[in-house]
């Protein structure tokens, strides 16, 4: 048996499905189905019941999976403390960051970070939802992660500062004129938005509902739907319509379009680091605190 085997059994466990722990785990499907059924033969049981609505485990896999949970996440401890008392810092570090939030102020941080620690592995991916990123945390499968604060954010999450949010408009509109954009101006405005339940599309959302859309308008006129913030931003330029970002997210080749909003609206950005975390995880969030979080770039 090996690490690898443990942890595509509970990426299965968790997603329900070999096709969702692939795309989870950022590996081929025919990879996790070969090492979920090379761990099962060498076992000698069956971890998982194959359902109608997906892979569920058996009791036996059950317990198995409460081993296996604690097996990977001593073994990724091990090696940051082996790799921290040798005074050498190798491999790889995971980081996740939610769509929009840390654009300006991360690669100036992962940059002084690979200086300090040059065998240094750093894998970013952009995830769009707080619950998702706060998930792959618990689950060890993140050595940190930067995000907007929620209700759902955990206790020892780290506070950055405020990500202030800005109006992007297309170039030529007539609000530009203004310092700052009176959000109520804005109605009858059509949206580019983002990918439903995303953070973004929440922020966006609530802001309209609170200052822009009148009481019998239960949505928002929507231009067109983004998944990248630099897409939304260009899309924006080109008139498509407008969108709300955060500051740092705003290309500088487009920082002439963004206007700051009246109210202001910002959000809290907290970074969350595994449990027992090293060297790397510990230098990156102080990196990180040393960056500006607070107003426009």
């Amino acid at each position: 048996m090996s690490l690898r085997q443990f942890e595509y059994a509970l990426a299965v466990a968790e997603e329900g499905s070999v096709t969702a722990a692939a795309e989870l785990l950022r590996v081929a499907q025919p990879s996790v189905s070969q090492q979920i059924r090379g761990l099962e033969r060498e076992l000698g049981v069956e971890l998982f019941d194959r359902t109608p609505s997906g892979l569920v485990p058996t009791a036996v896999g059950r317990a198995f999976l409460r081993e296996a949970e604690v097996a990977v996440s001593a073994a990724r401890r091990a090696r940051a403390t082996a790799r921290a008392g040798a005074d050498e810092v190798a491999g790889e570090l995971v980081v996740a960051v939610q769509l929009g939030f840390g654009t300006r102020q991360l690669p100036g941080a992962l940059g002084a970070l690979r200086r300090r620690f040059p065998r240094l592995e750093v894998t970013v991916f952009e995830e769009p939802s707080s619950a998702e990123l706060d998930r792959l945390c618990r689950r060890g499968l993140l050595d940190l992660a930067l995000m907007a604060a929620c209700d759902e954010s955990p206790e020892d999450a780290h506070h950055l500062g405020d990500e202030e949010f800005v109006v992007v408009l297309g170039e030529g509109h007539r609000r530009l004129a203004a310092d700052r954009v009176e959000l109520r101006a804005l109605a009858g405005e059509p949206w580019v938005r983002f990918d439903r339940g995303s953070a973004l599309d929440g922020v966006l959302l609530n802001v309209l509902r609170e200052n822009v859309l009148q009481e019998d308008e239960p949505a928002p006129a929507t231009a067109a739907r983004a998944s990248q913030t630099a897409t939304a931003v260009r899309w924006a330029a080109h008139g498509l319509g407008v969108t709300l970002v955060p500051a740092s997210a705003v290309p500088h080749d487009h920082e002439h379009l963004a206007r700051p909003v009246s109210p202001a609206v910002s959000q809290p950005v907290i970074a969350v680091l595994r449990q027992g975390a090293g060297p790397a995880e510990t230098a990156l969030l102080e990196l990180l605190r040393q960056e500006s979080w607070n107003g426009r770039p």
